[in-house]
């Protein structure tokens, strides 16, 4: 097949997850002989951080789209749409609602929306504000919905959006680039945590990471990630990179004696969401402590391939486990991610919901209470 993809960005890495997603589903479906046009917006913000100007050699056949605006490509994306199999339009692409446009103009491809962030979509919609990648008629003319995450979330999207074919693509990793290797010296560390600040997991940063780390003066502890504010509760023993390179995250986890994995709270509440540094770490055959969330057990079994904390006691207690018990959970992590959580198993899924559709239908017109509160005139949604 020939797929066209118009999301936020594959070409920078950088304080994102949405291009090593798109990198490893991408390179998983080009190894599978299919093909790729990404379409993305050049934003300042990635231009500046960007580690792909097209995309590399492995992707046989493909190509990346940079843009300055809408207007100047539209031409092309409707040539390329009529060539095509299918198109997707992910969240946060910066012209989602001109790209769905299009799309459903051309016929011909399938259309597919892909929410990588659904549960901040549904928090967002049922606090009444505007969601622009969403695009104005709802989802129902779309003859596939995808999910970053599954549980209620999938049900949000049918009962909020009118989806009608909703299905759960979850986050991946390349064992390729994610893989076992010798510790770094200024890595080391006994708890690592990889993320950007975020405001609604500080308070779980804050118990299971900080607290520990000030019961646990003796240890070395690290983060790595950007937007901490001056007023984050540091410690002499907590270590901070601002600016990890993408390249460098293997290394970072792999010299972690343990890392720390915390859910965004949008996502926690509606569970089955596992992030991309959960898998990242497992394929690094790291031991991953996580906080608890519905659905963990799906993915990992607690006890034996993951470690989950409640509290700082719980942290305190991993980090009391022997090496030789970590090394234990990092490896049957790592076995479990190879078996079941790669990008190729993901694009193998993505290919399989491309084949149950039959006859899409794109008659479908949202109710105008619900184009009204997409837009941000209406109310918010129960």
């Amino acid at each position: 097949m020939r797929i066209a993809i118009f999301g936020l960005t594959i070409s920078s890495a950088w304080g994102n997850g949405h291009a090593p997603l798109w990198r490893g589903l991408g390179k998983a479906l080009v190894d599978l002989g299919h093909e790729l046009v990404f379409f993305e917006r050049d934003l300042p913000r990635f231009a500046s951080t960007r580690d792909w100007t097209a995309l590399p050699a492995d992707f046989a056949n493909s190509k990346l789209v940079l843009y300055p605006d809408w207007s100047t490509i539209e031409r092309r994306a409707c040539r390329e749409l009529a060539s095509c199999d299918v198109a997707i339009v992910s969240s946060y692409c910066f012209d989602a609602q001109a790209a769905t446009d299009a799309i459903m103009d051309a016929h011909h491809p399938l259309a597919v929306f892909y929410d990588l962030d659904t549960p901040i979509t549904v928090d967002m919609l049922r606090s009444g504000k505007r969601v622009p990648y969403i695009p104005w008629r709802g989802l129902g003319e779309f003859d596939l919905v995808l999910s970053y995450t599954g549980g209620a979330a999938l049900e949000a999207l049918r009962s909020d959006l009118c989806a009608h074919r909703v299905r759960a693509l979850y986050g991946h990793v390349d064992p390729d680039t994610y893989q076992p290797m010798a510790p770094v010296a200024r890595y080391r560390t006994a708890l690592s945590w990889l993320g950007a600040y975020s405001a609604d997991r500080q308070a779980m940063l804050e118990e299971l990471f900080v607290t520990a780390a000030r019961q646990r003066p003796d240890q070395k502890f690290l983060i790595a990630g950007a937007h901490y504010p001056e007023h984050f509760p540091w410690s002499s023993n907590i270590g901070f990179i601002e600016s990890l390179p993408p390249q460098e995250q293997a290394a970072f986890l792999c010299s972690s004696r343990l890392t720390l994995n915390i859910t965004r709270e949008p996502m926690a509440r509606l569970g089955w969401c596992p992030s991309g540094r959960l898998f990242k770490a497992a394929a690094c055959a790291t031991a991953v402590l996580s906080d608890e969330w519905c659905g963990l057990d799906d993915f990992y079994t607690p006890g034996e391939q993951i470690l989950v904390a409640r509290d700082a006691e719980d942290t305190l207690a991993a980090l009391d486990l022997s090496d030789a018990q970590l090394r234990a959970i990092g490896r049957t992590a790592r076995e479990r991610t190879l078996d079941e959580h790669t990008s190729l198993h993901r694009a193998r899924q993505l290919i399989h919901y491309l084949e149950e559709i039959r006859s899409p239908s794109r008659s479908w017109t949202a109710p105008a209470a619900l184009r009204a509160h997409i837009s941000g005139d209406g109310p918010a949604l129960n």
